[in-house]
């Protein structure tokens, strides 16, 4: 599993879906559209703060970024963010937040193993 490719699909997937331009997305996240074009690809990987703020612009949430769709159907997967958009927004920003460590570290391990290659 590769963490950057999948977030870089993602967030293209998204961002297209929503019919946002690249130029309209950095200007929703204070960003230089540029970086959304080196972000998309994969010259460079946003900050867990600037994922946040794709996320927001988006109407995403940002773990969304990080999974892999596999099957076109994925009913797990849509009840699972059902489930979450349920949720009072205090009790899913603590789940979100509780995660939020572990995946960064996890995104930086691998962004330092690729360094290493």
């Amino acid at each position: 599993m590769d963490l950057k490719r999948i977030f870089i699909y993602n967030m293209r997937k998204f961002r297209n879906g929503r019919g946002i331009s690249q130029m309209k997305l950095a200007d929703l996240c204070d960003v230089a559209s540029s970086y959304i074009g080196q972000i998309e690809i994969g010259r460079r990987f946003p900050s867990l703060p600037l994922i946040e703020k794709i996320g927001h612009a988006l109407e995403v949430e940002p773990y969304r970024f990080f999974i892999e769709e596999t099957r076109k159907n994925n009913t797990e997967l849509d009840e699972a963010i059902t489930l979450l958009t349920k949720l009072p927004d205090q009790v899913r920003l603590a789940a979100i937040n509780r995660i939020s460590a572990p995946l960064e570290q996890a995104v930086e391990k691998i962004l330092s193993e690729k360094r290493k290659d």
